[in-house]
């Protein structure tokens, strides 16, 4: 097998940068959730010194000095921009896999070994031309020497945004000059372990026996270490899946009104099972919880938290919902002011797993079409196409009082009223 990973290049700054064409080449940096911590940066940003994850109150001065631009999260932008690329990958392969919402495999074996490279090149030049936003592509004949070219790709223009890695001297020679600390699969407590042993290259690493490899590792770090020696043995869609999904917000102005939090937990509930489909697991357990700020004691105290068992294990958005809620407004109170809430889904078993409920009174061949059928036009026209009467649209610019967020793109690809305005004349 012969792979190709394209990965986006600062993925949520090259979408703000798409309809700001005035950024690119100057310092821009996106936050998370209610403006707290940076979660992507420009180059030039990284060359200022700021890292990953750094709290934006910590990086003010910073901030000023080089006037970087800072947004807001964008993910309905995102999501979109993401569906486009992702589009672009498939037409060119009978086989594909997502692997996050910036990356994506694609196979190459149909294309001869040597116009796979030129190929990669062509598709580089396709998505930035027909989405603006520039990738890296790895070729490679595993997953995780894909990740190292696509690095390489990344890194050096010479490789004109697609770098190969398909004899035994070019492997070498990548694993060679490649940190351990960046190697896919390879996180921080597996990287002290091999930094206790003097390995601090991804070559080092490889050249090791198995039988070192299993002393030191469980199986995902043996399944590294034959990738990095060119054995394929890792499928993305086996992957572990999640045994837990959560989505929780803590609001910039706290919900005193019992419909706007209801809405919020719509949006959890449909965030959380969308998530839940895509790895194709069910549940049959949901906690529910809302609470009020523990930083004031000038207000009433009161935590809402209730667990809720399905009585068939599911991913419907709207059957999940509709438990959630009923369990859920027996315990409101009025004039309480909630500052955090979430859903989280637990007991997530495969969906081939669950064994049918012979006095179930839920068609549910039909509800799989039809969630089949709603998932497949969001995909399409975007998360806001369709939602269900308790939910939120996709919020646009004005409607986002519930999070903070001060720097705040437009919805230039999902709302029909803040698309760009171009002047002529």
């Amino acid at each position: 097998m012969m792979y190709a990973l394209a990965d986006c290049n600062n993925f949520y700054v090259s979408c703000e940068r798409v309809f700001r064409p005035d950024l690119w080449g100057k310092p821009v940096l996106v936050l998370s959730g209610n403006d707290g911590c940076v979660v992507s940066r420009s180059n030039e940003v990284k060359a200022l010194g700021i890292k990953m994850g750094v709290p934006l109150y910590q990086i003010k001065d910073l901030v000023t000095q080089h006037n970087i631009a800072c947004f807001s999260s964008n993910f309905p932008l995102y999501g979109d921009l993401s569906a486009r690329v992702m589009s672009i990958l498939r037409s060119h392969t009978t086989r594909f896999e997502q692997y996050s919402i910036d990356e994506g495999f694609i196979s190459v074996d149909h294309l001869p070994a040597n116009k796979r490279k030129s190929t990669c090149e062509r598709i580089v030049k396709e998505i930035y031309q027909g989405t603006g936003i520039p990738i890296s592509m790895g070729i490679a004949p595993t997953k995780t020497l894909c990740k190292v070219a696509s690095k390489y790709a990344k890194k050096y223009k010479g490789y004109k945004g697609a770098c190969m890695i398909d004899t035994e001297e070019k492997r070498r020679k990548a694993l060679e000059g490649f940190d351990i600390a960046d190697v896919w699969g390879i996180g921080r407590s597996a990287q002290a372990k091999l930094a206790a042993v003097g390995i601090t290259t991804a070559l080092q690493f490889a050249d090791k026996s198995e039988a070192f490899v299993r002393r030191l590792f469980s199986k995902p770090g043996v399944m590294t270490w034959k990738e990095l020696n060119g054995i394929d043995c890792i499928d993305i869609t086996e992957l572990a899946a999640k045994q837990s999904i959560t989505t929780s917000r803590t609001f910039a102005k706290a919900i005193t009104d019992r419909a706007e939090l209801e809405q919020q937990l719509a949006n959890f509930c449909d965030n959380c099972a969308r998530k839940m489909r895509l790895q194709r697991s069910v549940c049959d357990q949901v906690v529910v919880y809302a609470i009020t700020s523990p930083f004031r004691n000038d207000i009433e105290q009161y935590h809402v938290v209730q667990q809720v068992a399905l009585p068939v294990p599911t991913s419907d958005t709207r059957e999940i919902l509709g438990y959630v809620l009923r369990a859920f407004r027996p315990l409101w109170r009025d004039n309480v002011q909630f500052k955090k809430a979430g859903i989280v889904f637990t007991h997530i078993v495969p969906e081939n797993a669950v064994v049918p409920d012979l006095f179930d009174t839920r068609d549910r061949v039909r509800d799989a079409a039809l969630q089949r059928t709603i998932d497949s036009i969001r995909e399409k026209q975007g998360r806001s196409s369709l939602i269900l009467g308790t939910q939120l649209a996709i919020p646009s610019q004005k409607d986002m009082p519930v999070f903070k967020a001060d720097h705040h793109s437009p919805l230039y690809t999902t709302d029909i009223h803040q698309v760009i305005n171009i002047k002529v004349g």
